[in-house]
């Protein structure tokens, strides 16, 4: 026998057995099963053991001992019925009637009251039965289930014309319907119309949000969804000792929460897939309708999911997920399930599931494959997925990775132009270092291009360059393009004092040589100070001048007189501070020169990347939009010949149909002419030839042949002429 559920045990091991031939006497096995409160009854391998309360003290009777592989517990008694009464507790009907019915049912009682009836169960049946080929119970029975669900008002009308004049029947109203707003109708029980407030105020939905159908349901705690009992898996059932329940999303819901604006990014490319799929949804019945909101409790379209992901309102997948049901949840309730709507949801909630699958697979992946970068698939991915030689049927070994593995079946995406994914058998996988040659692989174009991008893949993966958001890569760019204009400003500074200390050098006046000097050091002390790195560096350079040899010619750059550069140690001093600076300043603006021009080249590059980039999506838009220009003018052309080839065609069944006409009448003026001509001739009355001999009022012969042939076979007994 199969384990009992863990649920069912309710026993405290050890587990006390006694066997029926240990009790002593019968009447004292009498007295003990008299006293005995019998609790649960187990069969285990064709035997019965029975679990048994004497005086307070639990203990089993029965021919052998119980183990937990081979019983199956079945509660019996006030305390099973006490936990069967509790769950019943939390099932309720909210409705009962079918949401395609009462549509159909709204529809008949409008054409009903649009031609000036009452709305009665016969005009009502009538309408089903002819429009809907229903049955006449079945019809009653959903009308009086709509009637209970409060979809539907029940009244007692008086006729006002007809044969019914006076007489009071028994009509039909929508709820909200104006007439009865004017009129204050009430229901049969007495009950007025529920308002459109206190229909938006209902905290919890009508039908099961996983069959989409009426019936006894479990109301979530939490959320405003509903189950029925069998459509929930075992895990998430009312459990017998808890008086709360939360529905599967709900507990899918509370796991951990997720980077609202990674979600986002990642989210707005599966809204924009669903947002192309849902045009068809909105086609058919207006979602505006009054009504609409006696079946659908919480709206929800493709629009307000983009924008609650434009707003990052999701916390996690999950949420995502339960919108997009509720999605097909509404379109199946409003449009039915075999509507074309209903199959439209169904195909757009199964490829949003695939999506987040994929999303949960590889994020990585999934974002490169939506952005379609240059060389996305070349880009490791964090982890790294494994290299593969995987074979399809049919095709040689082809380089790959893979996604997932699943018993003796990999998922893997092979490298190459189109990047295609497929199961592969566990037998057609080889490792990547497996030799080329090993595997007997047809070199094409195809094949190497593959390998090709399976070694930019291998290079990326050694030097660790992986893909980087661009919210990364805008701040690469304003830390390198700030560090370019602090270099820049450097350089500009260095340059102007180059260009003071020049003139000051060349307009320098012998007389007033130590002045000058003192004055320019002076300044030079100053502007040291304000310098920035570079200068300050340059300037320290210059403290190991006093180590410098005695002769001033060879140290001196200064433009005037050997004297003054003799006998000027300051002169001197400054002299060869300025070829020392010069020499420094040279250097940073080189060192900086060269980092700007790799930023510049990289700004190059990343611009031409992006230019190229931009210029391959304006040419696939414009042959997209060319395209569909194409197929618009194609389709045009073609309904225009259609409808030119169908005017022919009427023309000319038109022109055949005449001279048809004609030609009947031409026929049978023909065919009457010949009648009465034939009608004005006499025939042999032997063989039927045109007759030449008359023997009497309606004999006639064409020869002496067939009128001896006549007379003698009959005519000479019936012959009437005179002889």
């Amino acid at each position: 026998m199969p384990p009992y559920p863990q649920t069912a045990i309710n026993v405290i091991p050890p587990i006390r057995i006694r066997q029926c031939q240990r009790n002593a006497g019968r009447s004292h096995r009498k007295r003990r099963a008299r006293d005995a409160k019998f609790s649960r009854v187990v069969l285990v391998g064709g035997s019965l053991l029975i679990r048994a309360a004497v005086h307070g003290v639990e203990e089993w009777w029965g021919p052998r001992k119980l183990t937990t592989r081979d019983a199956v517990y079945r509660p019996v008694g006030r305390a099973a019925a006490k936990e069967k009464k509790r769950a019943m507790a939390r099932l309720t009907k909210r409705r009962l009637a079918d949401t395609k019915i009462i549509q159909y049912l709204w529809t008949a009682i409008e054409v009903i009251r649009n031609q000036k009836q009452i709305a009665n169960i016969d005009r009502i049946t009538k309408y089903m039965t002819r429009v809907h080929g229903m049955h006449p119970k079945e019809i009653a029975r959903q009308l009086s289930l709509a009637v209970k669900d409060g979809l539907i008002v029940e009244t007692l009308t008086v006729g006002c014309k007809g044969s019914k004049a006076g007489i009071e029947q028994e009509g039909y109203w929508l709820p909200g319907d104006e007439l009865m707003k004017q009129h204050q109708i009430l229901g049969r029980e007495g009950k007025t119309v529920n308002s459109p407030e206190e229909w938006e105020a209902e905290t919890h939905d009508w039908y099961c949000f996983e069959c989409h159908l009426p019936g006894e349901v479990l109301v979530c705690d939490l959320c405003f969804r509903v189950y029925h009992s069998k459509c929930l898996p075992d895990d998430c059932r009312l459990r017998e000792s808890s008086s709360h329940w939360q529905c599967p999303v709900c507990r899918a819901v509370k796991k951990k929460n997720t980077n609202k604006q990674e979600l986002s990014k990642y989210l707005r490319y599966i809204v924009s897939r669903m947002k192309e799929r849902a045009i068809d949804i909105k086609k058919g019945k207006d979602s505006k309708h009054p009504m609409f909101k006696r079946l659908i409790h919480t709206q929800m379209d493709v629009s307000t999911i983009q924008e609650k992901v434009n707003e990052s309102k999701y916390r996690n997948y999950e949420e995502f997920k339960a919108d997009a049901k509720l999605l097909l949840h509404n379109t199946i309730i409003f449009y039915g399930v075999d509507s074309e709507q209903a199959e439209v949801a169904k195909i757009l909630y199964t490829d949003t599931c695939h999506e987040l699958d994929e999303l949960h697979l590889c994020k990585t992946c999934f974002y490169l494959s939506n952005a379609r970068p240059d060389n996305w698939f070349c880009y490791p991915c964090t982890p790294t997925h494994e290299l593969v030689w995987a074979k399809m049927k049919g095709f040689g070994f082809w380089p790959a990775k893979i996604m997932k593995k699943e018993e003796n079946q990999v998922d893997v995406r092979f490298f190459g132009h189109h990047h295609q994914r497929a199961w592969i058998p566990s037998e057609n996988i080889q490792e990547i270092t497996v030799n080329v040659h090993q595997l007997h692989v047809k070199r094409s174009m195809g094949w190497k291009k593959a390998c090709d991008e399976m070694e930019l893949h291998q290079r990326f993966l050694r030097e660790g360059r992986f893909w980087k958001p661009k919210m990364e890569e805008k701040g690469l760019d304003e830390a390198e393009s700030s560090i370019s204009s602090t270099s820049n400003e450097q350089t500009k500074v260095s340059q102007e004092l180059r260009a003071k200390k020049g003139r000051r050098s060349q307009n320098v006046e012998p007389k007033k040589e130590i002045d000058k000097e003192e004055q320019e050091q002076s300044c030079a002390s100053k502007e040291e100070e304000q310098e920035p790195e570079p200068e300050t560096e340059a300037v320290s350079s210059s403290q190991e001048i006093p180590k410098l040899p005695p002769p001033v010619e060879k140290v001196s750059t200064s433009t005037q007189t050997k004297k003054l550069s003799a006998s000027s140690p300051r002169m001197l001093h400054r002299s060869t501070q300025t070829a020392n600076d010069g020499v420094c300043q040279n250097m940073c603006h080189d060192k900086y020169t060269k980092i700007f021009n790799e930023f510049k080249e990289r700004m190059k590059s990343d611009h031409k990347r992006d230019t190229e980039r931009a210029v391959r999506e304006s040419l696939e838009k414009l042959r997209v939009e060319m395209e569909e220009e194409k197929r618009q003018a194609v389709t045009k052309a073609v309904t225009n010949i259609q409808a030119e080839t169908d005017r022919k065609c009427k023309q000319v069944k038109e022109k055949c149909k005449e001279e048809f006409v004609e030609e009947i009448k031409k026929v049978a003026a023909q065919h009457k002419q010949m009648i009465s001509q034939t009608k004005k001739k006499q025939w042999c009355y032997n063989c039927e030839e045109e007759a030449m001999y008359h023997c009497c009022w309606n004999t006639s012969y064409c020869s002496i042949k067939c009128q001896q042939e006549h007379w003698h076979a009959e005519h000479k007994r019936t012959c009437r002429r005179k002889r």
